[in-house]
């Protein structure tokens, strides 16, 4: 899944617009999140992301 080094974002869209499941969304003009529940992995977002902030990540067991 994808993860998202808040400090390094510098909150373009590039990510929440490439992402094709709506996974990936910028919260309140701050940082972008994405919802775990929905990422399922594709690395769009990571591959888009023009500050390198977005890494892929192995999903934790909850």
């Amino acid at each position: 899944m994808a993860s998202v080094d808040k400090k390094r974002c510098v909150v373009c869209g590039v990510c929440e617009n490439t992402c094709p499941l709506a996974a990936v969304k910028v919260y309140h003009g701050c940082y972008a999140v994405v919802e775990e529940t929905v990422c399922v992995g594709c690395g769009k977002c990571a591959k888009s992301c023009p500050a390198g902030c977005i890494e892929m990540k192995e999903r934790t067991a909850m």
